[in-house]
């Protein structure tokens, strides 16, 4: 007689909840790394042009919080397309929920509330990512 308990592995994510992590991750790639690009390689007076506070930060503020956006994009999809290290799409996950809670108290902080309603939507695709692949639908390492 064995005492030992045995732990069954989370049921299989079903079909249309894969498509829908996927598109989450797609969708997060292709704004993160478009706003990333734009903070990065734009003249900063285009970008106050378009977005008032790129031209009340500092220059460096703007090209950091660029490559910070890029790295997001990329590591929020690359890992698990290409199923290497896919835990750092988690790590990226996160990291995204993070700068989009930071970026609303910073819209907040400075009355910018238009600009509220695009980080909500890449808050909950960032955290329906970070809980598709950390615990739903994780990607399998390439072995």
């Amino acid at each position: 007689m064995s005492n030992a308990t045995t732990i069954s592995p989370a049921p299989r994510a079903g079909r249309l909840l894969q498509i829908a992590i996927w598109s989450a991750q797609v969708l997060i790639f292709a704004a993160f790394t478009l706003f990333g690009c734009m903070k990065f390689f734009m003249p900063v007076d285009q970008l106050a042009a378009m977005w008032v506070w790129p031209g009340q930060v500092p220059a460096w503020f703007l090209r950091l919080m660029g490559i910070i956006d890029f790295a997001g994009g990329v590591g929020v999809l690359l890992p698990a397309l290409t199923r290497i290290q896919p835990r750092l799409t988690v790590l990226a996950a996160i990291g995204c929920v993070l700068l989009q809670i930071a970026a609303m108290i910073f819209h907040l902080s400075r009355g910018e509330a238009p600009a509220l309603p695009l980080n909500v939507i890449l808050l909950g695709l960032s955290a329906f990512v970070l809980w598709g692949r950390g615990r739903r639908a994780p990607v399998t390492p390439r072995g």
